[in-house]
């Protein structure tokens, strides 16, 4: 009796181990059935074409496609790390000998404008005698000119947050200028690009630029006779600022910045291509004349210079910029004639570059100013 107990004890768990066995089976079987007809892939892939390139298989709620300058705490809530956030950004890219006036102009800028400083002699800890200098952002490469560092460091999606990005160079006297008026003037006549006018007594290149008395703005030369106001309704003559102290609208800067040639780093030649920017643009560029500068002509990157063949060091810079101003002027035109043709264009009465100047021939009121 005892032997037949074990044998159906024994019988027992050979059963329950054989339908266990067969349940997992089951379940396998059933787990790669539901597999096969559900791929994982379509219950978890995300991929959403209108996602920044090489965001596309992120959810879009979690893309953060730009970003600031704004200095943010260590410590504390995120959202409570900036109750105000400044409008707009100046930057200026800047050597150590021009510290003065460039404390000067900052002063000039109150709080709704972040500061951004371009250190082209790698001096930084410098400044740190300013106050206003703790809050500004300072970014150093040796060498290089306002133009290299706008392509790299103020791309559109970074500096989206800002109404009016400045790109200003370090010699600029701001006496009679003011931050904040001049944006007033600038949205009270719907400029997209722009600049402060220039003091006449001091030396000025183009007309156009020149500051009107009892003017707030103006948007068109005085001056329209002669070769260079082929058009009347473009540069020089209209729709046209210079490059040492220009104002960008948010989206005005987003197509600019595009335009900027990444090995083109003086940026000659970009002021004359700014109209295809903005539209109309003889009434959406202009030059504020109530809120005015002096360009100093201070003679400062292009004696960062090399003196090369017994020539001085700002004359290799000279003769780079106006190499770089016929390139420019050649992509424009072919990238120009390039489009037109792939669209069954017939080119072949178009004037590409009615405006196009030789820049050996430009004369500029300082001989060793780049």
């Amino acid at each position: 009796m005892k032997k037949c107990g074990r044998s159906s004890s024994n019988s027992l768990k050979s059963a329950e181990t054989i339908r266990l066995i067969f349940s997992i089976g089951c379940g396998v079987m059933f787990g790669l059935f539901i597999g096969i007809s559900f791929p994982t892939s379509s219950l978890t892939k995300i991929w959403v074409s209108s996602n920044p390139r090489g965001a596309e298989q992120l959810p879009p709620g979690l893309v953060a496609s730009e970003s600031d300058y704004y200095l943010r705490r260590l410590w504390g809530n995120p959202s409570e790390d900036m109750p105000n956030k400044p409008k707009c950004l100046v930057s200026f890219t800047v050597g150590i000998r021009q510290k003065y006036n460039i404390d000067a102009c900052v002063k000039k800028f109150s709080d709704d404008f972040t500061i951004l400083l371009f250190h082209y002699d790698g001096k930084t800890n410098e400044w740190d005698e300013f106050e206003w200098s703790q809050r500004a952002i300072h970014i150093s490469a040796r060498k290089q000119t306002k133009w290299w560092y706008a392509k790299r460091f103020l791309h559109p999606d970074i500096v989206a947050p800002y109404d009016y990005i400045f790109i200003w160079d370090e010699d600029l006297g701001v006496e009679h200028f003011d931050g904040m008026e001049y944006i007033k003037l600038v949205k009270k006549h719907g400029l997209e690009i722009s600049q402060p006018g220039l003091d006449p007594r001091k030396g000025t290149t183009w007309p156009m630029t020149i500051r009107r008395e009892n003017s707030e703005v103006h948007m068109l030369s005085e001056n329209k006779s002669g070769k260079r106001c082929s058009d009347p309704h473009l540069p020089p003559c209209a729709a046209f600022v210079e490059i040492m102290a220009p104002v960008f609208s948010r989206d005005a800067w987003r197509c600019v910045w595009h335009m900027i040639q990444n090995d083109l780093i003086h940026g000659w030649g970009l002021d004359f291509a700014l109209h295809k920017c903005v539209e109309p643009a003889h009434e959406k560029i202009g030059v504020v004349d109530a809120q005015w500068i002096i360009h100093q002509s201070v003679p400062s990157l292009g004696n960062e210079g090399q003196a090369k063949n017994g020539k001085a060091a700002w004359r290799g810079v000279r003769e780079r910029c106006e190499k770089e101003w016929l390139m420019f002027q050649s992509r424009a035109e072919n990238a120009q004639k390039d489009y037109h043709k792939s669209n069954g264009i017939d080119t072949s009465n178009f004037t590409y570059n009615p405006n196009g100047m030789d820049p050996s021939k430009f004369i500029s009121h300082s001989s060793n100013r780049v």
